[in-house]
């Protein structure tokens, strides 16, 4: 079999190899691109971008519902849990024909299959019986990451799920068990609580959304018990055991009690496993943690022509940090000398009821490095377009070097803060001071005046609150 020749051959065609595809042909490189499933990845056809359009539904149903706090009047209000599905699904298609519009447009060469290493720099690829061999000068691996599953009970789609079952679910839950308090267990719970299903969120650590400010982490476990959530947090799970009707498990709360409730589905949300395995990682030596690949800040690994990008090298597990890193990593191998990617200035963001967004170091994490800091919050009440939307619970919070006045972390809380955070994000990136954000003008009325009174705060210069 003669081997097909590219410049790069990219294994994965997620948020970070399609994009590193796209910048490649942009430079002149002949690429080629692998993959098994769906062009686009699991963010674009099982992640990010449907979960997104489930959440618009409940939050247009809660506002339905909540009619009568706008002066409105809706009555019978109702839901079709297979519309809502075929919506997200619809989404995910209409953003995968555009990936492999771009992909055509950009003249990359597109191979559907499973890819394996079978050199430093050649992947083999088999679809059905038949086999390709692509070989290239370098090859980029962007296999992404997998739900991890629960020791001994692996998630069944029909009592026990991962996030991709509930997305699509054969039948609304009940009452609803998430285990795993971060980003996804947040949001499908965020989803299936607003659609009417009694949740129940379980995370072993001290408190929820453990990766963000302690404050946010407080304010929505506050605000999603108040939305009718049951919120346990220092908890374990076990004993998980699915039947016919129902999923029987074993709670242990933070005083050692533990009891035996019953719930209708449970979704498991306890991290991720990289997708590494039958690669052929192993037989050429590449360095890995903990299943994930080791890579330098330009996506090298220890195998020479060999690169890593995405989920597959480690945390922050997030798309737009898959697309940075693969862009690096290719202006490097068409030796443009970009920056090294570092993690230093990549936004979080929760898309639930309320929203999270945070960049760089919490509060707690900011004194532990040795910072002095001064510390801003405003809170959503004291903003008049927060208050005419009826979106008056949140905050914007920042953290400054006392002495050098540096924009060392953000944390909002609050409805869109997803959008603002990117404002933080730029000014860390251009190494704004308070300074320059204090004589910046925000416009009137906006949600992105909190964001200048949350500096201003941090000085004791708030104007509104």
């Amino acid at each position: 079999m003669t081997p097909e020749s590219f410049d790069l051959v990219i294994l994965g065609s997620g948020p970070g190899g399609y994009v590193s595809a796209i910048r490649a042909a942009q430079l002149g490189l002949k690429v080629a691109i692998v993959e098994r499933e769906r062009l686009g990845g699991i963010c674009l056809n099982w992640g990010c971008i449907p979960t997104k359009a489930l959440l618009r539904t409940s939050e247009v149903y809660h506002y339905m519902t909540h009619a009568d706090a706008y002066g409105l009047s809706a009555t019978g209000v109702s839901f079709d849990l297979a519309k809502i599905t075929e919506r997200s699904r619809k989404v995910a298609a209409q953003l995968n024909g555009g990936v492999k519009g771009l992909m055509k447009k950009n003249k990359v060469t597109v191979v559907e299959g499973q890819g394996a290493l079978t050199g430093a720099t050649e992947v083999t690829v088999t679809t059905g019986d038949q086999t390709r061999v692509l070989q290239a000068k370098n090859v980029i691996i962007a296999t992404g990451a997998r739900a991890r599953d629960l020791p001994g009970v692996p998630a069944d789609g029909e009592r026990v799920w991962t996030y991709r079952h509930a997305m699509v679910p054969p039948a609304m839950p009940t009452k609803l068990l998430v285990i795993g308090s971060g980003a996804i267990g947040i949001e499908f719970a965020s989803f299936y609580n607003d659609m009417g299903a009694d949740v129940t969120v379980v995370e072993m650590l001290d408190r929820i959304l453990p990766v963000e400010d302690e404050e946010v982490s407080a304010f929505m476990a506050k605000t999603l018990t108040k939305q009718g959530m049951r919120i346990l947090s220092a908890t374990k799970v076990s004993d998980v055991t699915p039947g016919a009707d129902a999923v029987t498990a074993t709670i242990t709360t933070a005083d050692g009690k533990a009891a035996v409730e019953t719930f209708s589905h449970v979704i498991v949300a306890i991290g991720i496993v990289p997708n590494t395995e039958t690669i052929g990682l192993e037989a050429l030596g590449v360095a890995t943690n903990r299943g994930h690949i080791v890579v330098n800040g330009y996506g090298q690994t220890n195998v020479a022509g060999l690169h890593a990008i995405g989920d597959v090298t480690g945390p922050p597990w997030l798309a737009h940090k898959a697309s940075h890193e693969g862009i690096v990593c290719v202006e490097n191998i068409a030796g443009l000398h970009p920056h090294a990617f570092t993690n230093w200035n990549i936004p979080g963001c929760t898309y639930s009821r309320p929203q999270v967004a945070s960049v760089g170091l919490t509060e707690a994490k900011a004194k532990a490095a040795g910072h002095t800091v001064k510390v801003g919050k405003f809170p959503f009440i004291g903003n008049g377009k927060a208050i005419a939307l009826g979106e008056a619970e949140g905050f914007i919070k920042t953290v400054f070097d006392a002495t050098t006045g540096e924009l060392l972390g953000a944390h909002m809380v609050g409805a869109e803060v997803t959008e603002l955070i990117q404002g933080y994000v730029i000014a860390r990136g251009l190494e704004t001071t308070e300074a320059e954000l204090m004589h910046t003008v925000f416009a009137h009325p906006t949600l992105s005046e909190m964001m200048h009174e949350s500096v201003l705060d941090a000085y004791g210069r708030a104007l509104h609150y």
